[in-house]
């Protein structure tokens, strides 16, 4: 009778018992698969940095890079907004960038009043 031991990546310890052809064939299955699973891993690492690599602009992101540009020192319209980040090549209608400039007023990122009935924001 052959008889191996296999620790894994876990610290679990297997003990195989069996005829030689047996055991062999056990073993090679397990290395295998250690192998796939290995490939797998590194796989499964690039992918992430892909991701982050093709992660596309937010809405939010671009209000605050106008912000970082001076964008907002004197206040401006949500229209306006939209306009410049049109320009950015990002089309976003006011619909939606009502909802993230609120957001990011209320995260004191950029600040708003009411002027003639209308909103406006700035710094």
């Amino acid at each position: 009778m052959a008889k191996a031991t296999i620790k894994s990546k876990t610290g679990a310890v297997i003990t195989v018992e069996g005829t030689e052809a047996e055991v062999t064939s056990i073993l090679s299955q397990f290395e295998t698969a250690a192998s796939v699973h290995k490939a797998k891993e590194v796989k499964k690492g690039h992918t992430q940095a892909q991701k982050e690599q093709r992660k596309r602009a937010g809405a939010s992101d671009l209000v605050i890079a106008l912000k970082e540009e001076g964008f907002f020192k004197k206040t401006k319209t949500l229209g306006e907004i939209a306009h410049a980040i049109e320009e950015k090549g990002f089309i976003y209608p006011t619909t939606t960038l009502s909802g993230v400039v609120l957001g990011l007023v209320q995260k004191r990122f950029i600040g708003r009043k009411k002027v003639d009935g209308k909103w406006v924001y700035g710094n």
